[in-house]
């Protein structure tokens, strides 16, 4: 099927600080043309930080896109393309949580909306937490909470959690680590 479809054309219509949109003319089956929007994302990390008694940290802060208060596992945009997954979920842990973490390991790799979107996040979870400092963005704003995984479970299914990347981490944390963790 890929050979029935081809680009022949991307126009950036708009640069903004983490996106960039663009208009992509598209040749389907060498007979017509559509157009397509891409958002292309430089990528993000993601962190499950789990506390010495089994609890994971979590963040509540605003969305500016949701126009509320949401609550997520800590989290944050690759500084380049190229930067590795593991360095930005380390820097977005103490940033985020004031907590730094000398064991993180690979969780999941998940992709947030791949019908017009490229993001790619990489999600870790770090354990043996060691106290450090928060050091936030100056637009950031976060309560700091902990949780067991069956309260986050609920969260989840009640729809108190909303966002995909937390949903996925969360359950995939439970479904590897569940009654071992």
């Amino acid at each position: 099927m890929s050979e029935q479809i081809r680009r022949i054309k991307r126009e950036l219509k708009f640069k903004g600080k983490i996106l960039e949109f663009y208009q992509d003319t598209m040749e389907i089956n060498g007979d017509h043309t559509v157009v397509w929007d891409f958002l292309s994302h430089k990528g993000a990390a993601a962190v499950v930080p789990v506390t010495e008694d089994g609890k994971i940290l979590m963040v509540k802060q605003f969305r500016n896109a949701l126009d509320r208060y949401t609550l997520e596992i800590p989290a944050g945009a690759l500084n380049e393309v190229d930067e590795p997954g593991m360095t930005c979920a380390s820097r977005e842990l103490e940033e985020e949580t004031g907590f730094r973490s000398e064991q993180l390991e690979w969780l999941i790799t998940l992709r947030t909306t791949v019908a017009f979107c490229n993001e790619r996040i990489e999600v870790y979870v770090a354990r043996n937490l060691i106290r450090s400092k928060q050091n936030l963005d100056e637009d950031e704003f976060i309560d700091l909470k902990a949780y067991t995984i069956e309260e986050l479970k609920e969260k989840i299914f009640t729809g108190q959690i909303e966002d995909a990347k937390t949903i996925s981490a969360l359950l995939a944390y439970d479904a590897k680590y569940g009654k071992k963790a």
